[in-house]
């Protein structure tokens, strides 16, 4: 029997977030070397994958090429470079007839377009919605991955359907993510535009967790961490989420550039064993008290990983009680804070943390 393609959520970088429609081959290059560099492919980050306006034409027989002036050596070159480097190398299109950066989309090359994706050497496709009209969205996403599987390449699919037809109802038998919600951006909570807030996105994604599991994942969106628009705490709290919630880890920052304490939230190798533990439950929040929160999320061997969130302006005190970690009230537990790196006296019955504004403070409880 074949492994489970993505038994734990992807992880990766995209270049959506920092580099938009400005991708090229030359920044892709440099986030890959960075990626080693920083120490993040050890950390588990293994995709780099290019977002939209990479697309040139398609040529007379409908096969899509690249955009020469970007990728004047082609995606294969690119893509070699990528692998070279102890990579995994990703793509990306749409199901309707053009991109939303108003690139050539699939819509009636599906199967030719895997294909040329397969040649390339890819192995991941994010697959988006724009300029769909009236494409009903589970045939679009099983055409695609029909293709997929026929191209004769192993390529994870990430389906980008923004959560419109609910595809975690029937995406389990497509793709191994589906988006859940609007796109991110970089701010805190609200909605701006079409983009939503890390706090709004969790909200809307935190009920699917019965969903998610090994193999299929809810996708929340890429992750903000680096990019400027929050604070250092904020980010904390936004990759402890995701963790959390057993998404996707797919950085979105640039880096090449990237500041200390970036480098530190990104590679924090306690909160990514969280989010990438072989159990593969998400977690979700079982206790709200005005704008102090509870999360669990069960682990392998029987532990738990507990988030003490404060979403409020001012520092408070969030606990958690053994009874929502699914705990006899007497079992002593040993504790640790996974964000510093320290462990706690063992504890039985409950636990609290003073928690920062818009903090927060993440533990494991190993009984």
């Amino acid at each position: 029997m074949s492994p489970i393609l993505a038994a734990t959520p992807p992880m990766g970088w995209n270049s959506w977030n920092k580099f938009a429609c400005t991708v090229d081959a030359a920044k892709v290059r440099r986030v890959a070397d960075a990626m080693v560099a920083s120490g993040m492919r050890d950390a588990g980050y293994v995709y780099v994958v290019i977002d939209d306006c990479w697309h040139g034409p398609r040529d007379p027989n409908g096969f899509i090429t690249a955009d020469t002036a970007r990728f004047p050596d082609g995606i294969k070159a690119l893509a070699d470079y990528v692998h070279a480097r102890g990579l995994k190398f990703g793509i990306y299109s749409d199901a309707g007839a053009k991109t939303c950066g108003g690139r050539p989309g699939s819509q009636g090359h599906e199967y030719q377009d895997a294909l040329t994706y397969a040649r390339w050497g890819v192995d991941y496709l994010k697959y988006d919605w724009c300029e769909t009209g009236t494409r009903n969205a589970e045939e679009a996403y099983r055409t695609m991955a029909a293709a997929l599987a026929a191209s004769g390449r192993t390529i994870l699919f990430s389906l980008c359907e923004w959560g419109t037809a609910k595809p975690w109802l029937w995406s389990p038998q497509v793709g191994q993510m589906w988006r859940t919600t609007g796109d991110i951006t970089d701010k805190w909570d609200g909605k701006h535009g079409y983009s939503l807030g890390v706090v709004a996105i969790a909200d809307l994604n935190e009920p699917l967790w019965p969903f998610a599991g090994p193999g299929h994942w809810n996708d929340p969106d890429m992750l903000e961490v680096g990019n400027g628009g929050m604070s250092d705490t904020e980010y904390r709290s936004h990759f402890s989420l995701w963790a959390m919630m057993a998404a996707p880890l797919i950085a979105g920052n640039d880096i090449a550039a990237m500041d200390a304490p970036t480098r530190a939230i990104l590679t924090n190798r306690e909160v990514i064993a969280i989010d990438q533990d072989p159990l593969g439950q998400p977690g979700r929040r079982v206790a709200r008290d005005g704008t102090r929160e509870t999360w669990v999320r069960p682990l392998s061997g029987g532990r738990r990983a507990v988030l003490l969130f404060n979403r409020g302006e001012a520092p408070a005190r969030v606990a958690a009680t053994w009874d929502q970690l699914g705990y006899p009230p007497s079992l002593r537990a040993r504790v640790r804070d996974l964000w510093a790196h320290r462990d706690l006296p063992t504890a039985a019955g409950t636990i609290a943390a003073d928690v920062p504004a818009h903090g927060v403070v993440m533990l494991t409880v190993s009984p």
